[in-house]
C-alpha cells in the first residue's frame, strides 16, 4: 500500500519523525466521531503501529476537549503547553503519540508544535549532555497504567545508547513540578530553551490526523485564543487521542 509506506517513512526515516494525514474530505463526509471514521482512523494507525491504550478505564481514543477551569497547562487546559512527551516516566512509553483533530479552535489559537530533541541536545554543551544523561530527573503520578511496564523513577533525559534513537524523556513540566538539583534542572532548562529555537508549528483542521515518533520528536501546544469562556462547550476544541506501540523489527522500536 503506497499511503502505508510513504508514512512510515515519512515517520521512521533518518530525517523524519512526524506525518499529517489530512482526512477532512472523510470527516466531513462521515462525521469526525462517527465510528466508521474512527475505524478508518484506526486502520491508518494500524499501518504504522500497533494502537493500544495505557489507560484501562478510558476507551481507546481518549478526549482532549478545553476545560477553562483546568490547569492552563494541562492538554485539557486553555494554556501554552510546553515540549514534553506522553507517559515520560514508564519504563516503555508509547512509540507514537496521535491526534486527530475533530474541532480546531473556533478563535483560531492553539497551533501545535513539535521539536527534534536529539538536534536540541546536539546543540547542547557537553557538561550539559552530560547531566541530561543522569538518571536524575522524575515528574508525576503512576497508577493504573496497561502496557507500558514499570514507573522509571529516577530517569536519564538523554536515554539509550544511540543518541538518535532513544528517547529523549523531556517535559517541561518536571521544570516546575520536580524538585531537581540546581545543576540539572539548569541543564533541563537549556535544552527546553533549545526545543523552542529549533520548533515547527501548523494548526490542525478538522479531519487532521497528527501521528508523531516519540523517539524522534517531542509536542506541545500554543495557548489558545483568549476569549474561551464565551465558547460554548460543544464548540471548543476537540482532539482524539490514540497510542501505537512499535513492533519488534520496527525501525521506531528500541
Amino acid at each position: 500500500m503506497e499511503t502505508a509506506a510513504t508514512l512510515r517513512h515519512a515517520l521512521t526515516a533518518e530525517d523524519g519523525g512526524y506525518a499529517v494525514l489530512r482526512l477532512g474530505g472523510l470527516a466531513e463526509k462521515l462525521g469526525p466521531r462517527d465510528a466508521r471514521f474512527l475505524r478508518l482512523a484506526t486502520a491508518f494507525a494500524a499501518e504504522v503501529a500497533v494502537p493500544f491504550s495505557p489507560f484501562p478505564r478510558w476507551p481507546l481514543w481518549k478526549d482532549i476537549g478545553v476545560k477553562v477551569d483546568k490547569d492552563p497547562g494541562k492538554s485539557s487546559g486553555i494554556g501554552y503547553n510546553a515540549f514534553h512527551m506522553d507517559l515520560v516516566n514508564a519504563i516503555r512509553p508509547p512509540d507514537f503519540t496521535t491526534l486527530l483533530c475533530v474541532r480546531p479552535d473556533p478563535l483560531g489559537g492553539g497551533p501545535s508544535i513539535l521539536s527534534n530533541p536529539h538536534a536540541a541536545a546536539a546543540r547542547l554543551p557537553e557538561d550539559s549532555r552530560a547531566l541530561l544523561a543522569e538518571s536524575a530527573y522524575h515528574y508525576g503520578a503512576f497508577f493504573d497504567l496497561h502496557g507500558v511496564g514499570e514507573e522509571y523513577k529516577p530517569f536519564p533525559i538523554l536515554d539509550g545508547s544511540d543518541a538518535d534513537e532513544g528517547f529523549v524523556r523531556f517535559t517541561a513540566k518536571m521544570l516546575e513540578r520536580s524538585v531537581l538539583s540546581r545543576a540539572h534542572a539548569d541543564a533541563a532548562r537549556e535544552l527546553a530553551a533549545e526545543l523552542v529555537r529549533g520548533q515547527v508549528s501548523f494548526t490542525l483542521q478538522a479531519g487532521d490526523y497528527l501521528i508523531v515518533n516519540q523517539r524522534r520528536f517531542l509536542h506541545g501546544r500554543e495557548a489558545l485564543r483568549i476569549g474561551q469562556e464565551s465558547v460554548p462547550t460543544s464548540d471548543r476544541r476537540l482532539l482524539l487521542q490514540l497510542f501505537l506501540r512499535a513492533g519488534a523489527g520496527d525501525g521506531s522500536a528500541a
